[in-house]
């Protein structure tokens, strides 16, 4: 099979987009493997999880089943981060995933380190790939455990970051991507809230008194999480929206 033919394959499954992507970043492509891609691609799997890789805030990072696909919309997260730690920040990454957040913060922060957590054991295998892939072994540790758990670190930081699990069951607006992310790393109970409450209560014991905490949420999420914080002792700083004009980051401080 010739390349152009591998390409009509595939843009008929899919999109010239998709096709093109693959057939990019894909070195190896018999027939057999074109064939699958083509039926991956009319189930709606995303490009990503077909080649396993996706660039996040200008760097590359591997991806499959257990974690879910970095999102051009938590980049907002990891900008309004760097615009307020200019140097040297210790920073806790919650339900890191891929580790796209934190090993993104720690390559655009000079002096930056930092550790990332996640629940999942398939996350914190793809997690710790990418970090060494990335070249930040010696900055940034992956480690298991939950932010439900108080006793989860015993060490402070001054940067808190997460982009926690937040769609209510049964929300219609998951689009049909979003279906081959692991479950865990969507939805959350209460509407979409039980993560934040948890955090809430919980990620002070982990932060620096000076330090902030910054939080991706959902579409809507911002009157509900803000009072989640504040009933909780925290100090609402600022809200960020997204390059569609949605609040899609919420800062709070001790």
């Amino acid at each position: 099979m010739t390349i152009n033919q591998a390409f009509d394959l595939l843009k008929d499954a899919g999109d010239i987009r998709a096709a093109r992507i693959i057939t990019d970043n894909v070195k190896y492509l018999p027939w057999w493997r074109v064939y699958f891609f083509a039926h991956q691609l009319r189930r709606g799997v995303p490009v990503a999880k077909i080649i396993h890789k996706k660039w996040f805030y200008g760097l590359p990072f591997y991806t499959n089943s257990y974690t879910l696909d970095p999102r051009p919309d938590t980049e907002t997260l990891v900008a309004a981060v760097i615009s307020d730690n200019p140097d040297s920040p210790k920073i806790l990454d919650l339900g890191t995933g891929t580790g796209c957040i934190i090993a993104a913060l720690v390559k655009n922060i000079y002096d930056a380190s930092g550790t990332g957590v996640d629940i999942s054991r398939g996350a914190i295998r793809v997690a710790k790939r990418n970090i060494k892939a990335l070249g930040l072994t010696n900055s940034v540790k992956i480690v298991r455990g939950s932010f439900s758990n108080k006793k989860l670190t015993h060490e402070k930081f001054d940067v808190i970051v997460s982009n926690p699990p937040y769609i209510a069951r049964g929300d219609k607006r998951v689009n049909a991507g979003a279906m081959h992310d692991p479950k865990i790393a969507l939805y959350a109970e209460k509407n979409g809230l039980a993560a934040y409450e948890q955090i809430a209560k919980n990620a002070k014991n982990w932060l620096n008194p000076n330090g902030k905490i910054y939080l991706e949420i959902g579409a809507g999420q911002k009157t509900a999480v803000q009072k989640t914080f504040k009933n909780a002792g925290w100090k609402f700083v600022r809200a960020e929206s997204d390059l569609g004009g949605i609040i899609r980051v919420l800062v709070f401080s001790l």
